[in-house]
C-alpha cells in the first residue's frame, strides 16, 4: 500500500503562464483541500497493510520494555506493588465476591462468560474490523486492528503466564499461595485471568474512541462484567483479575500509540494540503503546507 499523497494534475507551459499572470495581477491567499486524486487502494491492499499493522502492534508490545523511560518504570512498579497489596487480602476479597453469586442474575453471569471467551471475543473484534474494511472507514478499520492486535498480544502473554506461574484457582481449596509452575492442569491456570484480559481489552480499546465520559464509563463497566463474573464463579483470585485489567490497559495504550504515530489511518490533518499563494514585489510563490 502506498501511503504517500500525490496528485495527478498535469501542468503545461500555457497553464503556468496564466497562473503567473493571475498571481501578479491579483494578490490572493487561498487554501485548497486535497483528498487525493490517485486511485483508491483495493481492499486486498488494505487487508495486507492492516495485517502488518496488527503484527507490528504485537511486536511493539513485547519490545516496548526495552525503550522504557522513568515514568514507565514508575507505572510498572505501581502495578507490581498494587498487585502485591491485593495478594495480601486475596482470600478474604475473593470469598466475598464468591458469596454474592446467588444474588447475581444468570443472564449477567452468562454474558460475562461468553463475552470473555476467545472465540466470541475474536468474533466481535473481527466483525468491527470487517465492517471498517468493507465500508472503507479508516477510523473503524484502525479500531478493528487495535482490537485484534491488542487481544492477540495480551492473550499470548496471559497464556504463557498461566503455565509459567501455575497458580491454583480458588476452587481447588489449596489457598492463595499454592503454585505448580508449568502444570498443564486447568486448575493451576489462575494467574492471570484470560476472560478478564480479552473482555476488558476490547472494552478499553472501544472506549478510547469516544470523548464522552459517560459513554466511556458505560463501555468500561460492560467490560468489567466478565472479570467480576470470574470472581463470582470462584475461578480466579482478586489479584489475578486486577492485574489482568492493568495488562489490558497497558497493552491497548502501547498499540494505540503505535498505530497513531507509526501507521497511517486517515488522520484528517494528513489529508489536507494548504496551498498558500503569495505575491510580492518582483516575486510570486506557492507554498504547500502538509
Amino acid at each position: 500500500m502506498n501511503c504517500e499523497r500525490r496528485t495527478n494534475a498535469e501542468w503545461n507551459p500555457v497553464r503556468v503562464f496564466k497562473m503567473v499572470l493571475i498571481l501578479l495581477l491579483l494578490p490572493v491567499n487561498m487554501i485548497a483541500q486535497e483528498k487525493g486524486t490517485e486511485e483508491l487502494p483495493t481492499r486486498l491492499e488494505l487487508l495486507k497493510y492492516d495485517g502488518l499493522s496488527a503484527l507490528g502492534g504485537v511486536k511493539k508490545t513485547y519490545t516496548q520494555p526495552f525503550h522504557w523511560e522513568k515514568d514507565d518504570y514508575l507505572v510498572a512498579g505501581t502495578i507490581i506493588l498494587g498487585t502485591g497489596a491485593l495478594y495480601l487480602f486475596d482470600e478474604e476479597s475473593t470469598e466475598w465476591f464468591y458469596n454474592q453469586r446467588e444474588d447475581i442474575p444468570g443472564v449477567v453471569k452468562d454474558f460475562g462468560w461468553y463475552y470473555g471467551s476467545p472465540q466470541n471475543n475474536y468474533a466481535v473484534n473481527g466483525a468491527v474490523y470487517l465492517y471498517g474494511l468493507f465500508t472503507r472507514n479508516e477510523e473503524i478499520r484502525k479500531t478493528g486492528v487495535l482490537l485484534i492486535s491488542a487481544a492477540s498480544a495480551a492473550g499470548i502473554l496471559q497464556s504463557f503466564s498461566k503455565t509459567i506461574t501455575g497458580r491454583a484457582r480458588p476452587g481447588t481449596g489449596e489457598g492463595k499461595g499454592s503454585f505448580k509452575p508449568f502444570s498443564s492442569e486447568g486448575k493451576y491456570h489462575s494467574f492471570p485471568s484470560g476472560h478478564t484480559i480479552l473482555s476488558f481489552t476490547t472494552a478499553y480499546a472501544i472506549g478510547k474512541q469516544f470523548d464522552n465520559p459517560f459513554v466511556k464509563g458505560g463501555i468500561y463497566a460492560l467490560g468489567m462484567v466478565a472479570p467480576v463474573s470470574r470472581l463470582w464463579a470462584g475461578a480466579h483470585w482478586f489479584s489475578d483479575v486486577a492485574l489482568s485489567v492493568a495488562i489490558s490497559v497497558v497493552v491497548v495504550d502501547v498499540i494505540d500509540k503505535y498505530l497513531d504515530e507509526e501507521r497511517n489511518y486517515g488522520d484528517p490533518r494528513k489529508d489536507k494540503i494548504s496551498w498558500n499563494f503569495q505575491v510580492g514585489l518582483g516575486r510570486a510563490g506557492i507554498i504547500g503546507t502538509f
